[in-house]
């Protein structure tokens, strides 16, 4: 049998995981494929970078994987790195508002109030904004809508007040949005239905969620995990995993071609990759510059995308004369006086980063309203990063080291519209462009296990085209 050729385009984890499914469904089942993965860049990873400094482990890019979400489990279980792995430090979360560190409260998912006990103790939320929260154990349910933004959806529900101080944070952190820009249907569409389901929003989550107790509270399992040597343990290991002849970094595709039979991919330097399937797994932006005899591809130009900036910070213990008992704080929405959108204590989430009697914050900055941050210089950065903590945590002295890490137009924003702006592009590939497949986190969740997921997925559609 001729082999068939697949090319992937993009080796973040969404390309090397669907490289990897592949390469191992090839093996099991004897089949005749050939695959080529190009990257742009001189580097695999995407935005999993992991760099050794002085003693600490730092991350560049994300800093770990959810335990609930199974495609990023299963695949560290399959590449026996399950004894690297380590379980993030529990503790208290906060949330600055008002200029005070309040605790987030107790009984919530995700900032969402779940029990009304918790809510009416609660130091951060006013007693009329309680009042209002409460409307959701009796306003009847929604009627259906096909999309709207998830802050007219929490509004509609809790009111502003609880909206802005406490679950925007959590919620539009994520994503680094704006909670009234982003999609209900395309980033939490559990709680679509749930409220649908239930009639409410609080009721779902009770129904749903086991009732939290001092006791599962004293023993309360992390709920994130990462790796002795940083998170790009994985993508090394990945790579370690398969042959080494189907990378090629430092090359770009300039254009694919459709053919007669399958896809001529042109490369940047001057190579020709004939291909049966292609997966593209860049983010959206770079696809209608490769296919740009499709007018269709141009509506992945309406998808915006937004820029942050993240500070690592390394001080000496007696430096901090403000300990805070926790992991770390978001900030809320109408903290207009603060240019961080949040703050990781390293050292106390992951203390293996971090050399004893040594601090390691890592700040992050790049509010959708405050994108000209991110390209002021490092030093500029670097000061209202500190300025902004100083207030906080009452820091004396400067800095061991500070590294500034940008992420420009990195992080897709699943705006109102948008999976229907995603099935459209998707179904003009499917009429037009068979074999060709667009994945990533510019179209269905940004975060690392559903990357590992889709890229999975990616795989087996290929394989079942080809077969």
């Amino acid at each position: 049998m001729n082999k068939r050729n697949i090319v992937i385009v993009g080796g973040g984890i969404t390309g090397l995981s669907a490289a990897y499914y592949l390469q191992k469904t090839m093996k099991e089942k004897h089949l005749p494929y050939r695959i080529k993965l190009v990257e742009a860049s001189d580097r695999l990873g995407g935005k999993i970078q992991s760099i050794k400094k002085d003693g600490y482990t730092i991350e560049k890019g994300p800093d770990s994987l959810l335990v609930r979400k199974p495609a990023a489990v299963n695949l560290v279980n399959e590449l026996g790195l399950e004894e690297k792995v380590i379980r993030n430090a529990t503790g208290q979360s906060y949330i600055l508002a008002n200029n005070k560190l309040h605790k987030l409260p107790k009984g919530t998912f995700m900032g969402i109030p779940k029990e009304v006990g918790p809510l009416l103790s609660s130091g951060l939320i006013s007693s009329k904004g309680k009042l209002c929260a409460l409307r959701d154990l009796f306003l009847p349910k929604s009627k259906p809508l096909e999309d709207q933004s998830l802050g007219a959806f929490m509004r509609h529900r809790f009111g502003n007040e609880i909206v802005d101080s406490q679950i925007s944070p959590l919620l539009s952190g994520i994503h680094s949005g704006d909670i009234d820009d982003m999609s209900l249907m395309a980033t939490y569409p559990n709680f679509y239905h749930l409220e649908q389901k239930y009639g409410s929003l609080m009721k779902g989550l009770q129904k749903t969620m086991p009732k939290s107790n001092k006791k599962k509270m004293k023993n309360k399992t992390s709920m994130f995990f990462s790796f002795e040597n940083g998170l790009e343990t994985l993508v090394h290991r990945l790579v370690e995993e398969m042959d080494k002849n189907i990378f090629s970094v430092n090359t770009a595709v300039d254009h694919i071609e459709k053919k007669e039979q399958g896809y001529h991919v042109l490369l940047s330097n001057g190579m020709v990759e004939k291909a049966d399937a292609v997966i593209i797994a860049t983010q959206h932006d770079a696809v209608p510059r490769m296919l740009s005899q499709y007018d269709f591809m141009k509506k992945l130009y309406d998808i915006p995308a937004v820029s942050s900036a993240n500070v690592v910070l390394a001080f000496d213990k007696s430096a901090i004369k403000n300990d805070i008992d926790g992991t770390g704080f978001q900030v809320s929405r109408n903290s207009d006086k603060y240019r961080i959108t949040a703050c990781t204590w390293t050292n106390k989430k992951w203390p293996t980063t971090t050399p004893k009697g040594k601090v390691l914050l890592r700040s992050y900055v790049g509010k959708p309203s405050d994108q000209s941050i991110v390209d002021y210089s490092d030093e500029e950065i670097t000061e209202i990063v500190l300025k902004d903590l100083k207030k906080i945590m009452k820091i004396k002295g400067k800095p061991e080291f500070s590294l500034v890490t940008r992420w420009r137009d990195s992080r897709p924003q699943y705006n109102v519209g948008h999976l229907e702006l995603v099935n459209s592009v998707r179904q003009s590939v499917g009429d037009l462009l068979p074999g060709l497949y667009l994945v990533g986190s510019s179209y269905d969740g940004a975060g690392i296990p559903d990357c590992i997921a889709k890229g999975e997925q990616a795989a087996a559609d290929v394989i079942e085209f080809l077969n």
